[in-house]
């Protein structure tokens, strides 16, 4: 997989003051901008978060739960400070109604789960357990798996109540709903006996590692530790997906996560464990996590999985505690997911029927309390909940906290990073912030090209601080090229930090990042995401982009790059075509420039047909001809491509440089001829102009007209105009 990536370059440009069309014989592609057009239509946005809890009440005595109980018999406090109580509902499954099976099936389009619309309505659900089985196939080996479907079948046929709804999920290479919510015990043992033992981690993707020993240091155990990372991140982001599917339900939601284990290396992955948690808590899960390992015996030697153990750690008992924290370890993540949203979680045994029942006997009968914080902070910090009611005969049950809401400023690093690779993955575009990309294309071996990338972001939306006499800013960037598989090809992520001037006037400017890839002729998905880092703002920027097959035109060309700024380009830039006599072009996207400014132009041909025959004429001698000096063997034979620049306004012809003939290669190395143009721009006047380059090969009797349209605007004053200069291969 070829992931060559050019340095990026940042620059300031002129306003964005439109996006022009192109024409249809434009080479160039076009930026445009995939956000919603702006209305006049006022929004309001109104943040609402509803904390949600559940509470059982039971009599001390009996165990039998409590009913008939009022909001005003509650009293929540959260971290010390009452709280108002806003929504209240009392669960009971002795009074579920009976389910219309056929709103609800594994054909149904707009069943249950994730289905706002659904034809299950919440009336239709009240009452009833909602319980998900989520079978983590990557964790588990194929015995494990087999454990886990015969309590998942045992609980279908002995256990299962006519109130329980109950729905199948999986996760091997991809995350799937395979039932949705049913009271059907075929459809649901279909599901469950989908399973294969041969689906387990240890044939599939991403096996957790459970038995990482500890040995002599003339043995060499390999680190499996960014595996781990990268497989419990998919189970975390696996239970934040299922928990988000499930918030516009108000009920209680039980997840029974069967899971072989999960291992986490130190901090890392804590910031998908939080937003695990967190999305659960909103959407009032409760995860019930099952080791489906079992009852295991801890061998100071291993089990057969591992090799043999060498040295004296086998003797001294550091083998067998290294095997005991690595279990530990592997049932950490689960205890926490349990614990932090109102589950439990069950380890060493080999009889899962409790979890079932724990399920059935916290979801039978509770209150849901409902409440607005008064602690309007975005903070993302524990608070801690305390419920009580005034009777001494009775023990509440209910989530002892959750984690506020966070918002960019309190986020942490890896939170952040997170929220770009989300943003990233999404198939919904960002739209806080409007972002414009421009893709151009330059050969640079067989079949291999050059795709320069352009994003342009408008300085008003970008909140600069103040910083001394500098506006400083930070953005972040990152992108991403798949083929027509899905493929990654490349990949972008980079940090800018901005410090401008006062006087630049930098929110009445655009930021411009410049990026590039080496790529082969073929169909690509372009997407990428930027965020200032003030506010968090994102917005995104997708294509398709297709880099051409020039075999198949009779005159091979680059794109055509406009451009009205030049920067000093760093030894990293000096292999992209942009750069010219140590000099980088800022392509220009929007086409839109100033009578002050100057029109860079750049573009190549590329195999140039060779002149043969020719003859030289002799000035001196009005008439007469004259045979051609002798060629020199080594010299490559002379190319003739003649070139110019025309500005057309409506069908009359304003301006057109001075004709421009190439007789030899300037790019040898690319078998190509570059063409350099500085036009001023102070002789045009303001207004639209279809700019068009003529490209003739002489020797190989093609040629090519490619067309742009532009933009001139007034300058703030006029200046004398210098002629204008075309050069080939400077």
């Amino acid at each position: 997989m070829m992931r060559s990536r050019f340095s990026g370059m940042i620059a300031i440009v002129a306003g964005l003051a439109m996006i022009t069309p192109a024409c249809p014989q434009d080479q160039n592609p076009s930026p445009t901008q995939n956000q919603p057009a702006q209305s006049s239509t006022f929004t309001l946005k109104v943040n609402s978060d509803l904390v949600l809890t559940n509470v059982v009440v039971r009599d001390k005595k009996t165990g039998q739960v409590v009913k008939g109980l009022t909001e005003k018999d509650f009293t929540v406090t959260e971290d010390g400070k009452p709280q108002h109580i806003a929504s209240f509902d009392f669960e009971n499954v002795d009074e579920a109604a009976a389910l219309n099976e056929a709103t609800i099936n594994a054909s149904a389009p707009n069943g249950v789960f994730g289905a706002k619309t659904g034809t299950a309505t919440q009336e239709e659900l009240r009452n009833h357990r909602l319980i998900v089985m989520f079978f983590d196939i990557t964790s588990m080996q194929p015995d494990d798996l087999d454990r886990a479907q015969d309590a998942a079948r045992n609980y279908v046929n002995k256990q299962m109540h006519p109130a329980d709804l109950v729905a199948v999920v999986s996760l091997d290479a991809t995350l799937s709903l395979d039932q949705d919510f049913t009271a059907s015990k075929d459809l649901l043992l279909k599901a469950v006996n989908s399973y294969s033992g041969t689906q387990g981690a240890g044939y599939g993707l991403g096996a957790t590692s459970t038995s990482n020993q500890v040995e002599d240091a003339s043995s060499f155990t390999p680190d499996e530790s960014e595996y781990n990372d990268i497989n419990t991140d998919r189970e975390l982001f696996a239970i934040e997906d299922i928990s988000k599917s499930l918030g516009y339900l108000n009920e209680k939601k039980s997840l029974l996560y069967f899971s072989g284990g999960i291992q986490r290396d130190g901090i890392e992955n804590q910031a998908s464990l939080h937003a695990a948690v967190n999305a659960s808590v909103r959407a009032n899960v409760a995860i019930y996590s099952v080791d489906a390992r079992g009852l295991q015996a801890i061998s100071p030697l291993g089990d057969a999985t591992t090799g043999n153990l060498r040295g004296a750690n086998s003797f001294n008992g550091a083998a067998l505690q290294n095997n005991l924290d690595s279990n530990f370890n592997t049932q950490e993540v689960m205890a926490t997911l349990s614990s932090d949203t109102g589950g439990k979680a069950f380890f060493d045994s080999n009889d899962f029927s409790p979890a079932f029942d724990r399920i059935q006997h916290d979801t039978s009968a509770y209150y849901v309390i409902g409440y607005h914080s008064t602690d309007l902070r975005r903070d993302g910090r524990y608070r801690r909940l305390s419920i009580k009611i005034d009777r001494g005969d009775v023990k509440l049950e209910y989530r002892p906290g959750y984690y506020a809401p966070a918002d960019y400023q309190h986020a942490t690093k890896d939170e952040r990073e997170r929220q770009l690779e989300e943003e990233l993955a999404s198939d919904l575009p960002a739209t806080d912030m409007a972002v414009y990309m421009q893709a151009l294309y330059f050969r640079t071996g067989d079949n291999r090209f050059f795709v320069p990338i352009s994003l342009v972001v408008p300085g008003s939306q970008i909140p600069f601080v103040k910083g001394g006499d500098r506006d400083k800013a930070t953005i972040d960037i990152i992108g991403q090229v798949r083929d027509t598989n899905g493929r990654d090809i490349g990949d972008v992520r980079d940090t800018i930090k901005l410090a401008v001037d006062q006087s630049q006037q930098v929110r009445q400017k655009n930021v411009q990042y410049t990026t590039g890839f080496s790529l082969p002729v073929g169909k690509y998905h372009v997407k990428f995401v930027v965020r200032e880092n003030e506010t968090g703002r994102m917005g995104s920027f997708e294509t398709d982009l297709t880099v051409p097959d020039l075999k198949k035109v009779p005159l091979r060309m680059s794109s055509v790059v406009l451009a009205s700024q030049r920067m000093p380009a760093s030894k990293k830039q000096q292999d992209s075509p942009l750069v010219r006599d140590g000099e980088q072009l800022v392509p220009n996207l929007p086409h839109v420039f100033r009578q002050d400014q100057h029109m860079y132009l750049l573009y190549e041909v590329y195999d140039p047909a060779h002149a043969t025959g020719a003859k030289a004429v002799d000035a001196a001698a009005p008439g007469a001809t004259a045979p051609a000096p002798k060629p020199d063997k080594n010299a490559p034979p002379p190319v003739r491509v003649m070139t110019s620049i025309e500005f057309l306004s409506g069908s009359a012809k304003a301006f057109e440089t001075p004709l421009v003939q190439a007789t030899q290669l300037n790019e040898p190395t690319r078998d190509a001829v570059a063409f350099q143009f500085d036009v001023p721009l102070d002789s045009l006047k303001p207004g639209t102009y279809i700019c068009q380059i003529n490209i003739i090969d002489d020797a190989g009797g093609t040629f090519t007209f490619p067309r742009t349209a532009v933009l001139i605007r007034p300058a703030p004053s006029a200046a004398p105009a210098p002629a204008a200069s075309g050069a080939g291969g400077k």
